[in-house]
């Protein structure tokens, strides 16, 4: 079988690709580049902001027409299929299947009913697929879902409650990157200071499964993408002052400069409690890169409420004009990550 594969939204969506690429490629799959050749498209789609549910449902439609051509059968994955999934089967009926999240072990059968798969047991394990452009970075997304409330955000609508993936399962899914040529992997997940709440009393937590990667593999940058600040521990900042391949970069979202705005987001931190957060890093790791993200816009946000860049005015951000502050003047319609 020929597969063809449309991989759109987040990083995060991406390792869900390439690990669902690869389970295909062990049932005997081959990607193909050119869509018009393959038998099967895989569309991943994203569901979070109207351009990008947009996007997806412009690539869905775009592959359903290629069946004219000759392929056989169109799947489609993802967040728009998990938010959308009755109105998409509906509107779309030349899909051969929309899988949402708990749905995607029905994939392999399915395709093995229709004659695609020769044989719906796994002539090997799969291997994750690269399918980006880039072999030498790589992601690796830690764990799935979101147990924070923030009122912007649809994450824990799409993607569910929390749920860490195993240690021992992150420590091989590395070594296979570095196998492939990884020389920076990128740490992801919707909040990475939440992974090993859910294992257990006692059990590993992000400083451990760092560790673990710089012990278990000789890749020479991790980098850790997008940490709430409440997640950010005093061992995970003295780990990353100390270990050269720890990237010094964090991506901590910030969100507003009003504590008011802050409550109205349901958002744990206050100016306070960030500028000390802020202050502290900077004073353990001098070289830190931070990036962060912004709301403008939110509803009930006046011109008295202080601008999201004014918290710099405090130097904790500004220090050695090394940070990143992204602001959106977006409206609060989930565009922004939790």
């Amino acid at each position: 079988m020929k597969l063809g594969v449309i991989s759109l939204g987040c990083d995060k969506a991406t390792v869900d690709s390439e690990r669902l690429v690869g389970d295909l490629v062990g049932h005997g799959a081959v990607v193909t580049p050119v869509l018009p050749e393959a038998d099967v498209i895989l569309v991943n789609t994203c569901g979070f902001i109207d351009a990008a549910k947009q996007e997806s449902i412009d690539a869905i439609l775009a592959a359903a027409k290629l069946k004219q051509r000759g392929v056989k059968a169109v799947v489609a994955v993802g967040c728009l299929v998990q938010r959308y999934k009755q109105e998409l089967t509906k509107e779309i009926p030349e899909v051969d299947l929309f899988l949402g999240f708990s749905e995607l072990h029905h994939l392999i059968p399915e395709l093995a009913q229709r004659g695609l798969i020769a044989d719906p047991v796994a002539g090997h394990p799969g291997v994750r697929q690269f399918l980006g452009t880039q072999s030498h970075v790589r992601y690796l997304k830690i764990s799935e879902g979101c147990d924070h409330t923030c009122a912007f955000c649809a994450i824990p609508l799409m993607r569910g409650k929390h749920r860490s993936e195993s240690l021992a399962g992150l420590m091989r899914e590395a070594q296979q990157l570095e196998a492939q040529g990884a020389k920076e992997i990128n740490l992801v997940a919707q909040d990475l200071g939440h992974w090993g709440r859910d294992l257990g009393l006692g059990g590993p937590k992000l400083p451990d499964l760092l560790e673990t990667l710089l012990r278990e593999t000789a890749v020479p940058w991790f980098r850790l993408l997008y940490v709430y600040s409440a997640g950010i521990s005093e061992r995970l900042v003295e780990l990353m002052a100390s270990e050269s391949r720890i990237v010094p970069y964090i991506d901590m979202p910030i969100q507003h400069a009003s504590d008011r705005m802050l409550e109205r987001m349901r958002r744990p931190e206050r100016i306070r409690t960030l500028r000390e957060k802020l202050a502290w890093l900077r004073g353990t790791i001098p070289d830190l890169a931070i990036r962060t993200t912004c709301l403008v816009g939110f509803p009930g946000e006046t011109e008295a409420d202080p601008h999201p860049t004014r918290i710099s005015r405090g130097g904790a951000i500004r220090s050695h004009g090394r940070v990143r502050l992204l602001a959106s003047r977006r409206h609060a319609s989930g565009e922004l990550r939790g």
